[in-house]
């Protein structure tokens, strides 16, 4: 088989993973998505010193139609609070481009150690949740701009959609649970869309990337994992009201945390 069709073929079967595990579990794709394609990816060709970069941008690509879907939902129920739009959008959009142009001045192997370090972190907080303390108040217009800005940037250079930094900020903040929730989930919409638009013009000028590539993205495992991803997420919802979901989320996080070890000391 083409190495090209079997790599789309091979990440059909890890969006219907990623769809099916979203929707159960309740967690962002990035973190399955960027290591499954850093082993996925090398048998089309692309060389070391672009791998992590190419399996960061296509993850963060991927992530966009499924956050409009979210942000959608969340807007129908009213669980968006747009007056912090305002203050946050800018941080959002400036820190979510600046990751693709940051990520080229690392090397794929550091970047491949800090989204290892990620995982594991946020393995143990799937498995043990701190709770956030609230009752706190907005900070002012400069700060949120400092703050999204830096949560944005980690994003990006993570492939995800930051819901797992921002939501914990705006709790603490004081905003209540389902409008940090509802919040995140149009914010990681702009990440995911302003991050694609910043790999997809860093990587135009990148020398030796594969057939199929749009700048860092490259486009059949994007669409294997679109096209699966989206039908089996529905799935996924579905079954987290029958099966035991905290058991299978710290069992879960045991799994990321030997990914993300094997990512570090590889």
């Amino acid at each position: 088989m083409d190495s090209l069709l079997q790599v789309f073929v091979i990440c059909i079967f890890l969006g219907s993973v990623v769809g099916f595990l979203a929707g159960l579990l309740g967690i962002g794709g990035g973190l399955i998505i960027v290591p499954a394609l850093l082993y996925i990816l090398p048998s089309v060709g692309i060389s070391s010193a672009q791998l992590t970069q190419v399996a960061i941008a296509t993850s963060l690509a991927s992530i966009i139609l499924t956050s409009m879907s979210s942000a959608a939902a969340h807007h129908k129920r009213g669980n968006v609070p747009w007056e912090l739009f305002k203050p946050i959008f800018p941080g959002i959009v400036i820190g979510s481009l600046a990751s693709a142009f940051v990520s080229e001045q690392i090397s794929s192997d550091d970047l491949q150690q800090a989204f290892a370090i990620f995982v594991v972190l946020m393995a143990v907080q799937m498995a043990f949740p701190f709770k956030v303390k609230t009752g706190g108040s907005m900070p002012s217009f400069a700060l949120l701009l400092v703050i999204s800005t830096v949560i944005a940037l980690i994003a990006g250079l993570m492939g995800i959609g930051g819901g797992v930094l921002l939501v914990p900020f705006l709790s603490y903040c004081g905003l209540q649970m389902r409008q940090a929730v509802g919040f995140s989930s149009v914010t990681g919409m702009l990440i995911a869309v302003s991050g694609t638009v910043g790999y997809v013009i860093a990587g135009f000028d990148v020398p030796n990337l594969p057939e199929g590539s749009f700048g860092f993205i490259y486009l059949p495992a994007l669409l294997g994992i679109i096209i699966s991803s989206i039908l089996f997420a529905p799935l996924g919802v579905k079954a987290a009201s029958n099966w035991p979901t905290p058991v299978l989320k710290k069992l879960f996080a045991g799994l990321l945390v030997i990914v993300g070890l094997k990512l570090l000391f590889s």
